[in-house]
């Protein structure tokens, strides 16, 4: 998954001589009809190190031609999901898809840190807030850290927070 935080970082600086150019154009304006996308938009898919999903072949993998890096889904992928899900009239749906396509950017190590953290008792509200302040500040992801924050504010008022420990000095 580090690739694919490097992968995000290079599309906001723009591709070297070793990195294809994405497009720069905004998405497409999807509705229902694109659904699924790759049968019916396939030239708007892209793995992760920017080649064309059609690419995604048996033969392609038998040869070496992709890397594990190429069968991930890539973030543009996952927005263009949470678009056809808002489509859908599926708003929840849309927002587990934008905060799919941040954590694409999040090493595997950190994502699973994420899940023990919110597990009931399992933080402090302190320990949440600065998961939240992580997410945003390391990672450029706004939408899961307002997910930490909101599970905080939930945890708190169902008394699901984990007790503060006394330092022992």
């Amino acid at each position: 998954m580090q690739r694919g935080a490097c992968h995000s970082v290079a599309t906001l600086r723009g591709p070297t001589e070793s990195e294809p150019a994405l497009s720069a154009s905004p998405p497409p304006e999807l509705t229902t009809a694109d659904y699924p996308l790759s049968i019916n938009r396939p030239e708007l898919l892209r793995t992760p190190s920017g080649k064309p999903i059609t690419a995604l072949t048996m033969d392609a993998v038998v040869s070496g031609e992709l890397s594990a890096e190429d069968l991930r889904i890539a973030p543009e992928t996952l927005q263009l999901q949470a678009q056809l899900a808002d489509a859908s009239g599926r708003p929840q749906l849309a927002a587990n898809f934008r905060r799919a396509a941040e954590m694409t950017a999040i090493p595997d190590a950190e994502v699973l840190a994420m899940y023990n953290a919110l597990r009931p008792r399992a933080s402090t509200a302190a320990q949440l807030a600065e998961l939240a302040e992580r997410l945003e500040r390391a990672y450029s992801a706004p939408v899961c850290a307002a997910l930490v924050r909101e599970a905080a504010e939930v945890y708190a008022r169902r008394d699901l927070l984990a007790r503060p420990t006394a330092d022992v000095g």
